[in-house]
């Protein structure tokens, strides 16, 4: 137990209780790892108006320059943090709408194909670190090879055409689509940007190509066997364009961090063109 003494009516030629015989007066004592003063009887205590602390006797003074087992980040201490530091990352403050790191592996192609349109948001949020020039350009670019079958005019034109002036005219229409949705994403992706988007450009690009590719591939299909002004087709049209509106905005919002409302925002000069173009048969 430790306590308190003043020291009134001492003989100063004694020395204090606990102190070493032959340690001179007025040197400092180590009572419990704490340093102490002897009294001189000249008034309460240490002579200088302290009382004077006595600890558990035994415990060896501290060292000098040394080991400090009370020091912060020793077991059973702490250590204090700036407000905006975080003890767990050394300092580093988050910054609100930092791109995260890769949430997966790449997926392979044919998953990447399947995911667009039945699993969006995973794997949207999986592939928004990873380029897909291969599976964009290819499909789309096969996608643009038929689309002009799916406008009456130009089918016609096409298959009454003979083979030398068909297959240019083909190769073109796929070329021409392929670029015009490249430029599209290029338009969203920097939308997204504007609107505080953290995403990169080629998972954007790549991803809105992949969209716009197969979610007009129904309509494409039907389109070439019933013709593009049937009514069916044309309905089937608005609700494969409602999907990629839907998809685009979902796209934009886990590659961006964006809420949606913005990420429909950036999305709107896309799904626009997409209306106007393919749609709507203006192309």
């Amino acid at each position: 137990m430790a306590g308190f003494r003043n020291g009134r009516g001492r003989d100063n030629r004694e020395a204090p209780q606990g102190r070493p015989q032959g340690q001179p007066q007025g040197q400092p004592q180590y009572y419990g790892g704490q340093q102490q003063w002897p009294q001189n009887g000249s008034g309460h205590g240490n002579g200088h108006g302290e009382p004077e602390y006595f600890g558990d006797p035994g415990t060896p003074p501290p060292p000098q320059g040394g080991y400090d087992p009370y020091a912060a980040n020793n077991p059973g201490h702490t250590q204090a943090f700036s407000v905006n530091e975080d003890a767990y990352t050394q300092g580093a403050v988050y910054q609100a709408g930092a791109a995260p790191g890769p949430v997966g592996p790449r997926l392979h192609w044919k998953q990447l194909l399947s995911g667009v349109i039945l699993r969006p948001a995973p794997t949207y949020l999986q592939m928004r670190d990873y380029a897909m020039w291969g599976p964009a350009l290819v499909v789309t670019f096969l996608y643009g090879l038929l689309a002009i079958f799916g406008f009456d005019g130009a089918r016609e034109d096409v298959i009454n055409a003979t083979l030398s002036s068909a297959i240019p005219y083909v190769l073109t229409t796929g070329i021409a689509i392929t670029l015009s949705f490249f430029v599209l994403g290029v338009v969203t992706h920097t939308l997204a940007r504007q609107l505080g988007g953290n995403g990169a450009w080629q998972p954007t690009v790549g991803l809105s190509m992949l969209i716009a590719s197969l979610t007009d591939t129904p309509r494409l299909i039907v389109g070439m066997f019933l013709g593009g002004d049937e009514g069916f087709v044309q309905l089937l049209g608005w609700a494969t364009w409602l999907a990629a509106g839907a998809l685009l905005t979902t796209m934009v919002a886990k590659s961006h961090d964006l809420p949606w409302p913005k990420a429909l925002a950036a999305s709107a000069i896309q799904l626009a063109a997409l209306l106007s173009i393919i749609k709507l048969g203006t192309f």
